[in-house]
Parts: structure tokens; C-alpha cells; sequence
């Protein structure tokens, strides 16, 4: 397959790494940063060997598209780096970003396990054929019915998030007879610097132990029957584009191992977390290789096994949603794009006023001349806005767009918000395509539903 550089826009590479980190990425820069897509002059946009034309034209639209083979490469590197920095490091996919079982049966045949964050996920994550040794429950509020599960199917190992917790899960393991292996997860106070949102490691967020209750707590851990502590786990947020926050935290749970081990505490292991950042746009995001040296750095003496739960940075860039335009609506002094998707299918630039590329499919309108636009939705709400003041060409009713790094924090947050059917979802790999999520219908938004007798 012909690249998008070399078909269309011959002068698109040079152009993408000079640009500075605030300049708005052109449709032909945000394609060519993508190696699984390309825009073909004949099929327009492709994903890998597929042309989303043809998807769109099976299945209609909105639709999901991940890539196989984005996914793996992108695996395939972190694990690479974490190798290369001489880390005895495990990568435990943080399933919430997209929990598809097409998705996970990847990963797991790549080696990954998971990271869960509730019952469903745990049965998906045992359904998708990853073991249950390689599966880590994360969480601030697991219910005594996930606990009993979790130490049922016999999990790697269980984050416990509170003392609260912590007497629990004693208590259940004690009346069920089982030990739970158990990591406490730490909040160190450093604040990531990502949207508020989605940043977890503060002294004022829900998550974790107080950094200053660690050392008694894990001590009484040990005395305490049912339970076998053997390590620490932060995550400081989501969406971290900076290593500097990685760095301080990882320094204190490299001083938190040095106190425990002081007072003759077994410490075998430290969940690093996730939150590894990716370049929605142009703006500049760290390497796995400087990820997995800033892990070195930190902890490459304490003879641990590392764990890291990527989420995003696997799957973000391999998705995209797939929409058609509705109508073009001019008003004064602005033009409104008004899409077939909406703010139920892909709710972040609603909820985190995400930015997201937007790139024509066709490649006629790929070349056309541009101007700003608003991208929106047709759901009845203000925030159903994707983008504003977009520089997009002319775009009529029937032209198709795609929606880039939708493959993480999409499909998993949809919801059927003014009766919109749940879109379908697709998996590319190579020349091949499948459904792995058929497209609700009208139907299912009610079959579960119950009319009392006295409204009958």
C-alpha cells in the first residue's frame, strides 16, 4: 500500500517535524503521523489495507474502526523499551480504555494481562482468555461480592486503596479461607499536571493511602490474618505528557521500599500504574524508552518486579469513529458541520473539552480548500460539540469524516442518550475487517425494560 505522503501530499513529512508545538496539525499532517493510515487518491482514506469507505458503506455510520496492527506495534515497543532499560517489568492493560473482547484476546496473545477496575471487567479479562495470574484489580471501591471473586479465581493481586479496604478484604479472605496477595496502592501528592478530571495522585483525591500512613499500614498488613502484603502501586493520573510527575513519584515509592525494607518487610513488588500520555494533536508526549528510564531511575536497584498498566497509549491511536455529515448549516458569521455521531458516542470533548483531529475520508475533499468550521452533534445539548473554528473544506450532506485517536475512552463511555442505538465497532487487521461489536437496534434500547401491570 502507497502512503498518504507519497499519493496526495508529497511534501506532508518534512512539514509535520517542523512545525512548533502550538501550530494546529493540517489534515495532511495528522494523517501522516499516523502509520496505520493512509489516504489513498483512489479509496480514500485507509486504515491499514482497508478502505473505511468501504466499512462506512457495509455498516453504515457512526462506526468504530480499530487497527490490529497499531495496536500490537505500539505493545511491542513499550515492552521493548521496558526490556531494554533492564527492568523485570510486566504490562498489565488497563482494560477501561476500551474493553472490548476482540481488544483484550489481542493483548492477552500478545502476554499482557489486566488491569481491572470491577467485576465486569474481571469476567471479560477471564472471558478473553487472560489468566488470572496476570490480572490486577485497581479501584477505590470494590464491593465485598468483587473481593470474594477476585480471591475465588485465585487474581495476581489485589491493590487495596484504604485501612477500610484493607480490613475487609481480611475478613473475607479469613471466611473463605484464601490469602489475598496484596499491593497498597500510595498517594504520593504529586500532581500530574493533566486535566483535573483525570488526575488521581494528589493529597485531595479520592485514590490511594496518604503517603504518610504507608509504612504502619503495610506493617499491620502483615499481622493481619488472610492477608500477605507484598508491594506498592500508584497511578497518578491519565493523559500525562510530562515525565517530570512519573520521576517524583516513582522517587517516593523507591523511599517507601527503603523504609519498609529497613524495618525487615518483604517488598517484592511496584505497580507503576499507567497514565502515559499521547499527542492528540501535534503537541510533544514521552517515548516508552524515556518512560521506561524514568522507572529505571528510580527503582532500577531495589530488585523488584515492575508492573505498568497501559490504557491510552495502546489503543488510543489505533481507533477512529467513523461519521457522516448530516447537513452543512450557515448562520451568520458561522458554519455549523453537523455530524450523524454525537456526544453518546464519544463524550470527551464534551466532558474534558478533548481535542480530536477531524480529517475528511474522501481524498477530493482531503485537498480542498479550507475554512473554520464548527463540528457538532445532533443531540439536543450545547456541549454535543466536537470541535470549533476547525479549518475543514466544504463538506456536504453524505461526505464522510473520521474522528482520529478514538480508541480509547470512545465505545466503553457511549451511552443511548435520546434513544441513539449503540454505534457498531470493527477491528482492521491487515486486508481483513470484522465486526467484534454489532450495532444495537432501536429495539434493544427497550428490550429490558418493564411496563408495570397497572400501566398496561
Amino acid at each position: 500500500m502507497v502512503g498518504a505522503c507519497d499519493l496526495v501530499y508529497p511534501a506532508c513529512r518534512m512539514a509535520t517535524l517542523s512545525m512548533p508545538d502550538t501550530h494546529e496539525p493540517t489534515i495532511a499532517e495528522l494523517i501522516a503521523a499516523r502509520p496505520h493510515l493512509a489516504m489513498h487518491a483512489m479509496d480514500g482514506l485507509v486504515m491499514d489495507d482497508v478502505p473505511l469507505n468501504a466499512i462506512a458503506d457495509d455498516l453504515g455510520t457512526p462506526v468504530w474502526v480499530y487497527s490490529a496492527s497499531c495496536m500490537r506495534r505500539r505493545y511491542r515497543l513499550l515492552a521493548g523499551a521496558l526490556a531494554e532499560a533492564g527492568l523485570d517489568a510486566h504490562i498489565h492493560y488497563a482494560m477501561k480504555a476500551n474493553d472490548r473482547l476482540a481488544v483484550l484476546r489481542l493483548f492477552a496473545a500478545e502476554g499482557a494481562g489486566a488491569d481491572i477496575v470491577s467485576e465486569g471487567e474481571l469476567r471479560r479479562a477471564r472471558e478473553a482468555g487472560i489468566p488470572a495470574d496476570r490480572i490486577v484489580f485497581s479501584g477505590v471501591g470494590k464491593s465485598e461480592r468483587e473481593l470474594r471473586l477476585a480471591l475465588a479465581e485465585e487474581i495476581a493481586q489485589i491493590n487495596v486503596e484504604s485501612a477500610e479496604e484493607l480490613a475487609m478484604l481480611s475478613a473475607i479472605a479469613t471466611a473463605i479461607g484464601r490469602t489475598a496477595r496484596v499491593v497498597l496502592r500510595v498517594n504520593p501528592d504529586v500532581d500530574a499536571g493533566t486535566h483535573a478530571k483525570i488526575t488521581t495522585g494528589r493529597a485531595q483525591d479520592k485514590f490511594g493511602i496518604p503517603y504518610s500512613d504507608v509504612v504502619p499500614l503495610y506493617r499491620r498488613a502483615g499481622e493481619m490474618p488472610g492477608i500477605q502484603p507484598i508491594g506498592l502501586a500508584t497511578h497518578i493520573g491519565s493523559q500525562i505528557l510530562s515525565l517530570a510527575p512519573y520521576r517524583a513519584a516513582y522517587a517516593r515509592l523507591g523511599d517507601l521500599v527503603r523504609a519498609l525494607r529497613a524495618e525487615g518487610l518483604p517488598v517484592s513488588v511496584i505497580d507503576c500504574g499507567g497514565g502515559l500520555g499521547i499527542p492528540y494533536r501535534d503537541e510533544p508526549a514521552p517515548l516508552p524508552a524515556a518512560f521506561a528510564g524514568a522507572i529505571r531511575g528510580a527503582l532500577h536497584n531495589l530488585g523488584v518486579r515492575v508492573l505498568v498498566e497501559p490504557g491510552r497509549w495502546l489503543v488510543g491511536p489505533a481507533g477512529v469513529l467513523l461519521a457522516s455529515v448530516i447537513l452543512a448549516k450557515q448562520t451568520q458569521g458561522s458554519r455549523f458541520v453537523v455530524l450523524d455521531t454525537a456526544m453518546n458516542d464519544l463524550i470527551r470533548p464534551a466532558m474534558y473539552d478533548a481535542w480530536h483531529g477531524i480529517v475528511p475520508v474522501s481524498a477530493v475533499d482531503a485537498v480542498a480548500n479550507v475554512a473554520p468550521a464548527d463540528v457538532v452533534g445532533p443531540v439536543c445539548e450545547a456541549g454535543d460539540t466536537f470541535a470549533r473554528n476547525r479549518m475543514l473544506p466544504p463538506l456536504a450532506a453524505g461526505a464522510r469524516v473520521a474522528i482520529l485517536d478514538a480508541g480509547a475512552y470512545g465505545s466503553v463511555m457511549s451511552s443511548a442518550y435520546n434513544a441513539r442505538p449503540v454505534a457498531a465497532e470493527v477491528m482492521v487487521d491487515g486486508s481483513n475487517w470484522s465486526v467484534i461489536r454489532a450495532r444495537d437496534s432501536h429495539a434493544d434500547l427497550w428490550r429490558a425494560e418493564r411496563v408495570p401491570h397497572w400501566l398496561e
